[in-house]
């Protein structure tokens, strides 16, 4: 009995059989058992929207947030448009009683906090982007459009509804497409994606994740192949991952209309413009009142195409 203690425990599994390969740090533990911490499972059961803001922040952006219910996220938005807003949340060990507290009082007051009991990184905004999914799917199907975002945009949602999302379609994404383009093999890039993670040379098309919007019933297609799936690091290339072995294309838009870069803003530029990225909360707030005017000119721009 001595003996047997003493000696090293072989291997499990058969005989002959190489074992698993160990996840890299970097590849999100997908598909795994994540519990919503925060939840709002009751928002379409009288009626399904049509369309779902998912808007990526951090746990502690409190102001960010409220920057956003104020501007662009807010559900009057589009008169007429029922519109349900969203934020996807991970969770932050730092001082992690206070922070649940906080956010516990702000879901009270809004309503609108999803959370998931993943440590809050860059490197899991994919399982970010897969919670809002799994919401979707499971919670709110009959939504027409669902459209994902992140914190740090201007978004003009009269003018995406009106121009581009009527009537309502089906298996559509659209956004800034990215095409012919590969991961980043250095560490010192902040996309760096190592070939453990992802062999191929190159991704399939996808749209930036700054914000890019789907046909609700495509939301749960992406969830479910999902689940089948190595999850990559790149929230925006996983989407187009999900969307290859779907045999879904994503639907190029015009030039400059969804804008990767930040731009300055004037008002009758911003009116035939759905995104532009780099634009922080506050700066949101500071033209908001102005862009939003009743005396404000370019309205034509949010007619829809005959």
């Amino acid at each position: 009995r001595a003996l047997r203690r003493r000696l090293p425990r072989r291997p499990s599994g058969p005989p002959g059989v190489t074992p698993a390969p160990t996840r890299h740090p970097l590849q999100p533990p997908y598909p795994h058992p994540y519990r919503f911490v925060l939840n709002q499972p009751h928002k379409c059961r009288e009626r399904a929207p049509f369309l779902v803001l998912l808007v990526a922040t951090e746990p502690t952006d409190i102001a960010g947030r409220h920057a956003i219910r104020q501007t662009w996220g807010n559900e009057s938005a589009v008169p007429g448009v029922s519109i349900l807003r969203l934020f996807l949340l991970g969770t932050q060990p730092v001082f992690s009683a206070a922070l649940r507290a906080a956010l516990e009082e702000e879901n009270h007051l809004h309503r609108d906090l999803l959370q998931q009991d993943f440590w809050d990184t860059y490197h899991n905004l994919t399982l970010k982007t897969l919670m809002g999914m799994e919401w979707v799917t499971r919670h709110c199907p009959g939504a027409a459009y669902v459209l994902k975002a992140d914190r740090d945009v201007f978004l003009n949602l009269p003018y995406l509804v009106r121009r581009f999302l009527l009537p309502p379609k089906k298996n559509f994404i659209t956004g800034y497409v990215y095409r012919n383009t590969g991961p980043l093999r250095r560490k010192a890039y902040k996309w760096y994606v190592p070939r453990q993670v992802y062999p191929a040379a190159t991704y399939p098309p996808y749209c930036g994740g700054a914000a890019y919007v789907l046909s609700g019933d495509l939301a749960g297609k992406i969830y479910r192949v999902a689940q089948t799936l190595p999850v990559i690091n790149m929230e925006d290339a996983f989407v187009g991952i999900c969307l290859r072995a779907l045999g879904v294309g994503v639907t190029d838009s015009p030039w400059g209309v969804f804008n990767m870069y930040h731009v300055e803003y004037e008002r009758c530029r911003f009116s035939r413009l759905v995104m532009v990225h780099h634009f922080q909360p506050h700066e949101l707030l500071r033209i908001w009142p102005h862009f939003t005017a009743p005396n404000a000119t370019c309205q034509d721009e949010l007619r829809p195409r005959r």
